[in-house]
Formats: C-alpha cells, structure tokens, sequence
C-alpha cells in the first residue's frame, strides 16, 4: 500500500517539469512596422535596432524606408505602418483634421544653433561661374526638395524671407532624397535643399556646393518627429516600450558626440551603423559630417511646430480647423524618461 501513491507522484513530477519547460520558452517579441526616410536623423531608430534594445524591450521591428515621410500618412490611417520618422507634414495635420489618428510622440531633429538639419546646396558650376554669390542669386532657380507641405517647405520659407523673394521667384521641383543627387549631377536642377548624408556626398563628389544651414535662417527648428499611429499608441505596453528603446538609441549616439564631431570607440561605432542603415554608405564622409541634434529625452519645439502650421495656412495647405496640440501627444517620451531617468552626458563632458 505504501507504494500506491507513486503514479500521483509522478505525474506531480511532470506536471511540474512541463510547467518549468513552458516558462523557459521565450516569449513571442511584438512586431512593429517601422518606416523611415534613410536620412542620418532616423539614427535613434537605426542604434537601437542594431544594439538590441528593441529586442530587449520585447519588440520585432521591421525597417521600411521611404522616400518622404508624407507617403507614410495613408498607411498610418489605414493601420498598416505602426512607427514612423520625418517632418511634420501639411499632409498631417490635414488627416488628423479628418479625424485620423496620427500622433507625434518624440523628437527626431532640431536646428539647434550649430548643428543644422537641411542645407541649401548650389551646383558647384554655378558657384565657381559666378551664377550664384549670394542667396538672392536663388532668384530664377529651379530647387529641389524632397516634397510639398513638409518641414522643406516651411525651411524654404525662411530661406526665400532672408534672401528678399517668394516661393514665386524660383521654380519648385519635387523628388525623393536620394534621387536629388543625380538631379544635381546631370544639371537637372539648379540647387536643392538637402539633409544628411546627401549633402556631404554631393559636396565630395564635387557637385554641389553646401551655401546655408537651414539653423542660420530657422534656428530650433522642430523638423523631424517621431509619429505612432492611433492603433499602435493603444498598444500601451509596446508603445511605451518602444519609446524607452529609441531613446536608448538617441542617448547612445549622442553620447558618441563632443563639440558636434563623432569621436573615439564609440564615435566609430555610431558611424558604422549609420553607413549600414543609411543611403550614404562612405564612414569618412559620414566622419565629416555635422551630426543631427536629436533630444536625447525626446521633447518636442512646440513653438517651431505651431510657426510650422501657420506657414501651411498662409500657404493655403491647411484644409480644415486643426490645432498642434491635436497632433502631439508627449505622454509615451514623458513616461519613458521617468523609466530611464533624465538624460545626463558622460562623465567630463
């Protein structure tokens, strides 16, 4: 009789091993479309891919790039993009009008004096002829960038004020980021605004001549953000975890940063990452380069994104009553900066 009990025994055993074995499975990571333009401002999202933080924070991020942030607008509406990163758009605030779901949530550039975001090049044969001396030259130019109603336009706006003319006085082009560089290239246009990387490329291939820094006419400029869709943003646990991961991204690179030069191991690392994920694919013209200022707790400049909307109004891009505040929701930054604490530079610096 003493005997009896065994089989209870046993399976009181396996039972006990099986629920061991299931707690040692791996939970499944979340997945997340991300999409980005493959400028050097989406690096937040390219280190914490590359260093695991977004695995860490349970998390399977899929990299899409596109060509300008405006094409992401439908598919966030339509659910089919949870993440994504670039200039605050007319195109936004027009869906959000309509009653779609797009929020910016965190920074991903400003023109902080001295590190500007977008630069207003000249073909380099029209800088060397003497076709362009200064910024009222612009005049009778045909100017490229990358799309109607983005942070480009309200860029230009203060551009064309500082060199004495209008939007009317130079022909507008429109063409995604990377194709600027072979439009400079075969003489197709005459000047383009630019960000990184392609500006560097285009002044080492000798094309172009970089002659404004987009901070030098709109200093603290707001001209990239963070946008989460209204379906991700209520996916609470994942967009919270999200955020803490691209802060860790942001917090790592500018930590790689002094005196607005990458510098040291973690400075080569940080231009590694940026030549795997980026268009631009050259470390020492990356090195060259005047890095992006990202928030490393990732505020927004709601004063930049409120002049932003006016200059959309007044040019008639604006097609309903929209506020900026119904655009930003800062909760998902504010809350991830409470779990990894206020961001402190490296010791000595």
């Amino acid at each position: 009789m003493r005997g009896a009990p065994m089989p209870r025994l046993l399976h009181l055993v396996a039972f006990l091993l099986t629920m061991g074995a299931a707690e040692a499975q791996p939970q499944p990571l979340t997945p997340v479309n991300l999409g980005m333009t493959g400028t050097t401002t989406d690096v937040g999202f390219y280190v914490a891919d590359k260093k695991g933080f977004f695995r860490a924070e349970g998390l399977d991020v899929k990299l899409t790039m596109f060509d300008s942030a405006a094409r992401m607008i439908t598919l966030f509406a339509s659910g089919a993009l949870d993440v994504g990163g670039g200039g605050p758009s007319a195109g936004l605030y027009n869906a959000v009008a309509r009653g779609v779901d797009i929020r910016m949530v965190a920074d991903k550039n400003q023109t902080v004096p001295g590190r500007g975001a977008q630069f207003v090049v000249v073909r380099r044969d029209l800088v060397d002829g003497g076709r362009y001396k200064t910024l009222a030259d612009l005049r009778g130019m045909k100017i490229v960038s990358p799309a109607p109603g983005g942070s480009s336009t309200t860029t230009l706006d203060k551009v064309f004020e500082a060199a004495g003319i209008t939007v009317n006085d130079v022909e507008r082009v429109f063409m995604p980021l990377p194709q600027q560089v072979a439009a400079l290239a075969n003489k197709a246009v005459d000047g383009a605004l630019m960000a990184e990387p392609m500006v560097s490329e285009v002044v080492k291939l000798g094309i172009g001549a970089r002659v404004l820094a987009d901070d030098m006419v709109y200093p603290n400029h707001q001209v990239a953000t963070v946008f989460y869709s209204g379906q991700f943003a209520k996916k609470a646990e994942a967009a919270r975890a999200f955020m803490r991961a691209y802060l860790r991204g942001v917090r790592a690179y500018t930590d790689a940063i002094v005196d607005a030069r990458f510098v040291g191991p973690e400075g080569d690392e940080i231009i590694a990452i940026i030549a795997e994920y980026s268009h631009l694919k050259n470390a020492e013209v990356i090195r060259a380069i005047t890095p992006a200022a990202l928030n490393p707790d990732g505020a927004l400049h709601m004063p930049s994104l409120r002049e932003d909307l006016e200059i959309f109004r007044r040019q008639g891009l604006i097609e309903g009553a929209v506020s900026v505040e119904q655009a930003v929701d800062a909760s998902f930054a504010q809350e991830a900066v409470k779990a990894l604490g206020a961001y402190k530079p490296p010791s000595g610096r």
